[in-house]
């Protein structure tokens, strides 16, 4: 083998690992300061273009035809959910030139200052606020109902016994226990037991009364259920979390992402996140019958979300169900 050296972008064999056609057009595509926007703002997660067009001010032709652009150049993807067509940043994994050069790029459009004003964050926050209050009216008009919803995908009873026995193989500390969304609160016991303090906290009103209920009913006197997001605790300054959950709740939040990003800023030194939700699916009832604002995830979107946050990628565990579904347990810690 020559001890040549190898030229950046080159193998040894002198093929390059990707075009100077492809790393042009992506450069041009990525030196709009519009387009630039746009992709800092898909780097918090998944749009449609309507949402776009209402961050930016601009029409729906305008806004296409920008998306079309950063498509051709490989800066933005498409995924389906629904009817509904989101576009958001390539999953940059690999260790390729290519891969290498998109990890970059996105870290230096998310140092730009672009976004950063008064306009373009209260229409995000419009936006964010639609999708939350499409999922709260959900919930509101079927608290009662939840169980029989919730089965129609997953009961607790197909993969309640595996998040149990995560939880009881953790060898953390047992301080300070989260739950964010905690449903009727089926998992609320196990952590109670396991927890010297446990915080159930939903943005659902009638949700959070079927958990109240759930702690009354089994006096689990150490669970306190509170009314709020993850920002509004991180605005609390409480004492750190030795183990947060979010058990099938994903699916039902506006921007994903930031759950990570808010956990991994309350997780003490050495605290743990556990992660239970759907892997992505195409079965797009589940937005109507289930409230669902997003078709599952795949495996890589949520280690990218804990990577970009700060956390290390531990166990997994995958479970599939007759109906189809398939249920990923992620755990994931802080340095």
């Amino acid at each position: 083998m020559s001890d040549a050296p190898t030229l950046l972008g080159m193998s040894e064999s002198h093929t390059p690992l990707f075009s100077a056609e492809q790393l042009a057009r992506a450069s041009k595509a990525a030196g709009d300061s519009l387009r630039l926007s746009i992709l800092k703002l898909l780097g918090q997660g998944s749009f449609g273009v309507l949402e776009l067009c209402h961050v930016f001010g601009i029409k729906q032709s305008g806004m296409s035809h920008h998306l079309k652009v950063l498509a051709q150049a490989g800066l933005v993807t498409t995924r389906r959910e629904g009817n509904s067509i989101f576009y958001r940043r390539p999953l940059a994994a690999g260790n390729d030139a290519l891969n290498l050069w998109l990890k970059a790029l996105f870290a230096a459009i998310d140092s730009t200052d672009a976004l950063d004003n008064e306009a373009y964050r209260q229409a995000l926050t419009e936006v964010l606020k639609e999708r939350a209050q499409t999922c709260a009216d959900f919930f509101a008009r079927n608290a009662d109902a939840f169980r029989q919803q919730q089965d129609l995908i997953a009961s607790w009873d197909q993969y309640g016994e595996t998040l149990e026995s995560i939880l009881s193989g953790w060898k953390g500390a047992s301080g300070y226990a989260l739950e964010v969304g905690p449903g009727e609160g089926a998992f609320l016991p196990a952590l109670a037991q396991r927890f010297e303090q446990v915080v159930a906290l939903d943005i659902s009103p009638q949700m959070l009364e079927q958990a109240r209920t759930t702690v009354a009913g089994k006096g689990l006197s150490n669970v306190r259920c509170e009314l709020g997001d993850t920002q509004w605790l991180l605005a609390q300054q409480g004492e750190p979390v030795d183990f947060a959950v979010a058990n099938m709740v994903l699916h039902h939040v506006p921007a994903p992402k930031t759950i990570f990003n808010d956990v991994a800023k309350l997780l003490r030194q050495g605290g743990t996140l556990l992660v239970t939700d759907l892997c992505r699916h195409e079965q797009s009832w589940a937005r109507e019958s289930c409230g669902d604002l997003w078709l599952g995830f795949d495996p890589d979107d949520l280690s990218d979300w804990a990577r970009e946050a700060g956390l290390s990628e531990g166990q997994s565990q995958f479970l599939g169900l007759r109906n189809g579904f398939q249920i990923q347990f992620r755990l994931f810690h802080s340095a």
